[in-house]
């Protein structure tokens, strides 16, 4: 007989909380009938400044089946958090966490615009993104190599070899998700080997912390500037600096204290 519930999600605190995060989400989009194109990435509105949109296209997700699928992945690989004499474990979990969901999202734009601007192909200007799939097939990955004995198990009965599971999963999403993006997957992949070989490595809590305050910074001013949301304490202006030649530009941040308040 399996473990309740309830200890599983005290074994898998970071999973369990990232999928209440992300369905409350699903639920507010709902609500609020919130399309693509309010939260979603793509390379047009990521050249017009809505930097925000790595991060809200990561958590967010339109279609329920979309939801279902992602989360049920989620919870399976949630088995990280458990591997902490692995050298995997919570903090691993966290740190990584940050990192594919980063890492993914920059990678995508890039291909898109190695797409755009190197092969002509103007379809990707457009191709919108959303869901948390670049960060689920990250952890298939690093999971398939730290432990490729694992298996991944997918809506409570289908089950995966783990080694195989970013590849089988990538066909098997484009088949029931067939407005998936094949990049984003892709992307997740990449990122996923790059930590697992060492590519990327050395996140800490030091680096986490750090990592978490310039994307509340970057989240914050590109909201600012992009006008999605006004912030009433938060003022950006350009200044021309008359000492410098040409027109150089500087940002200038003031904070008023007396202010008032393509699926992945």
């Amino acid at each position: 007989m399996g473990k309740p519930l309830f200890y599983e999600i005290l074994d898998k605190p970071a999973t369990s909380c990232t999928i209440g995060l992300c369905t409350l989400i699903w639920f507010y989009i709902q609500k609020k009938n919130i399309g693509y194109s309010h939260v979603g990435l793509s390379y047009e509105t990521a050249v017009e400044g809505h930097h925000w949109r790595i991060i809200t296209s990561a958590f967010s997700h339109i279609s329920v089946v979309h939801l279902v699928f992602n989360m049920s992945a989620l919870w399976s690989l949630g088995v990280v958090e458990q591997l902490g004499h692995m050298g995997l474990g919570v903090g691993y979990y966290l740190h990584y966490s940050i990192v594919l969901v980063i890492c993914s999202g920059l990678l995508v734009l890039v291909c898109y615009h190695v797409l755009i601007n190197r092969f002509k192909i103007e379809y990707f200007r457009r191709v919108t993104a959303v869901g948390y799939s670049c960060v689920v097939f990250g952890w298939m990955t690093i999971l398939s190599v730290k432990q490729p004995s694992s298996k991944l198990n997918l809506f409570g009965f289908l089950s995966l070899p783990i080694n195989f599971a970013p590849f089988e999963s990538l066909i098997f999403t484009s088949i029931i998700v067939p407005q998936a993006s094949f990049l984003g997957h892709l992307s997740g992949i990449i990122v996923g080997y790059s930590i697992s070989w060492g590519l990327i490595h050395g996140m800490n809590d030091y680096w986490a912390v750090c990592m978490v305050g310039w994307i509340v910074v970057v989240f914050v001013v590109s909201l600012k500037q992009s006008g999605a949301y006004d912030f009433g304490w938060l003022k950006i202006e350009s200044v021309t600096d008359p000492t410098l030649p040409g027109t150089g530009r500087m940002l200038q941040m003031t904070s008023l204290l007396d202010g008032g308040d393509d699926i992945v």
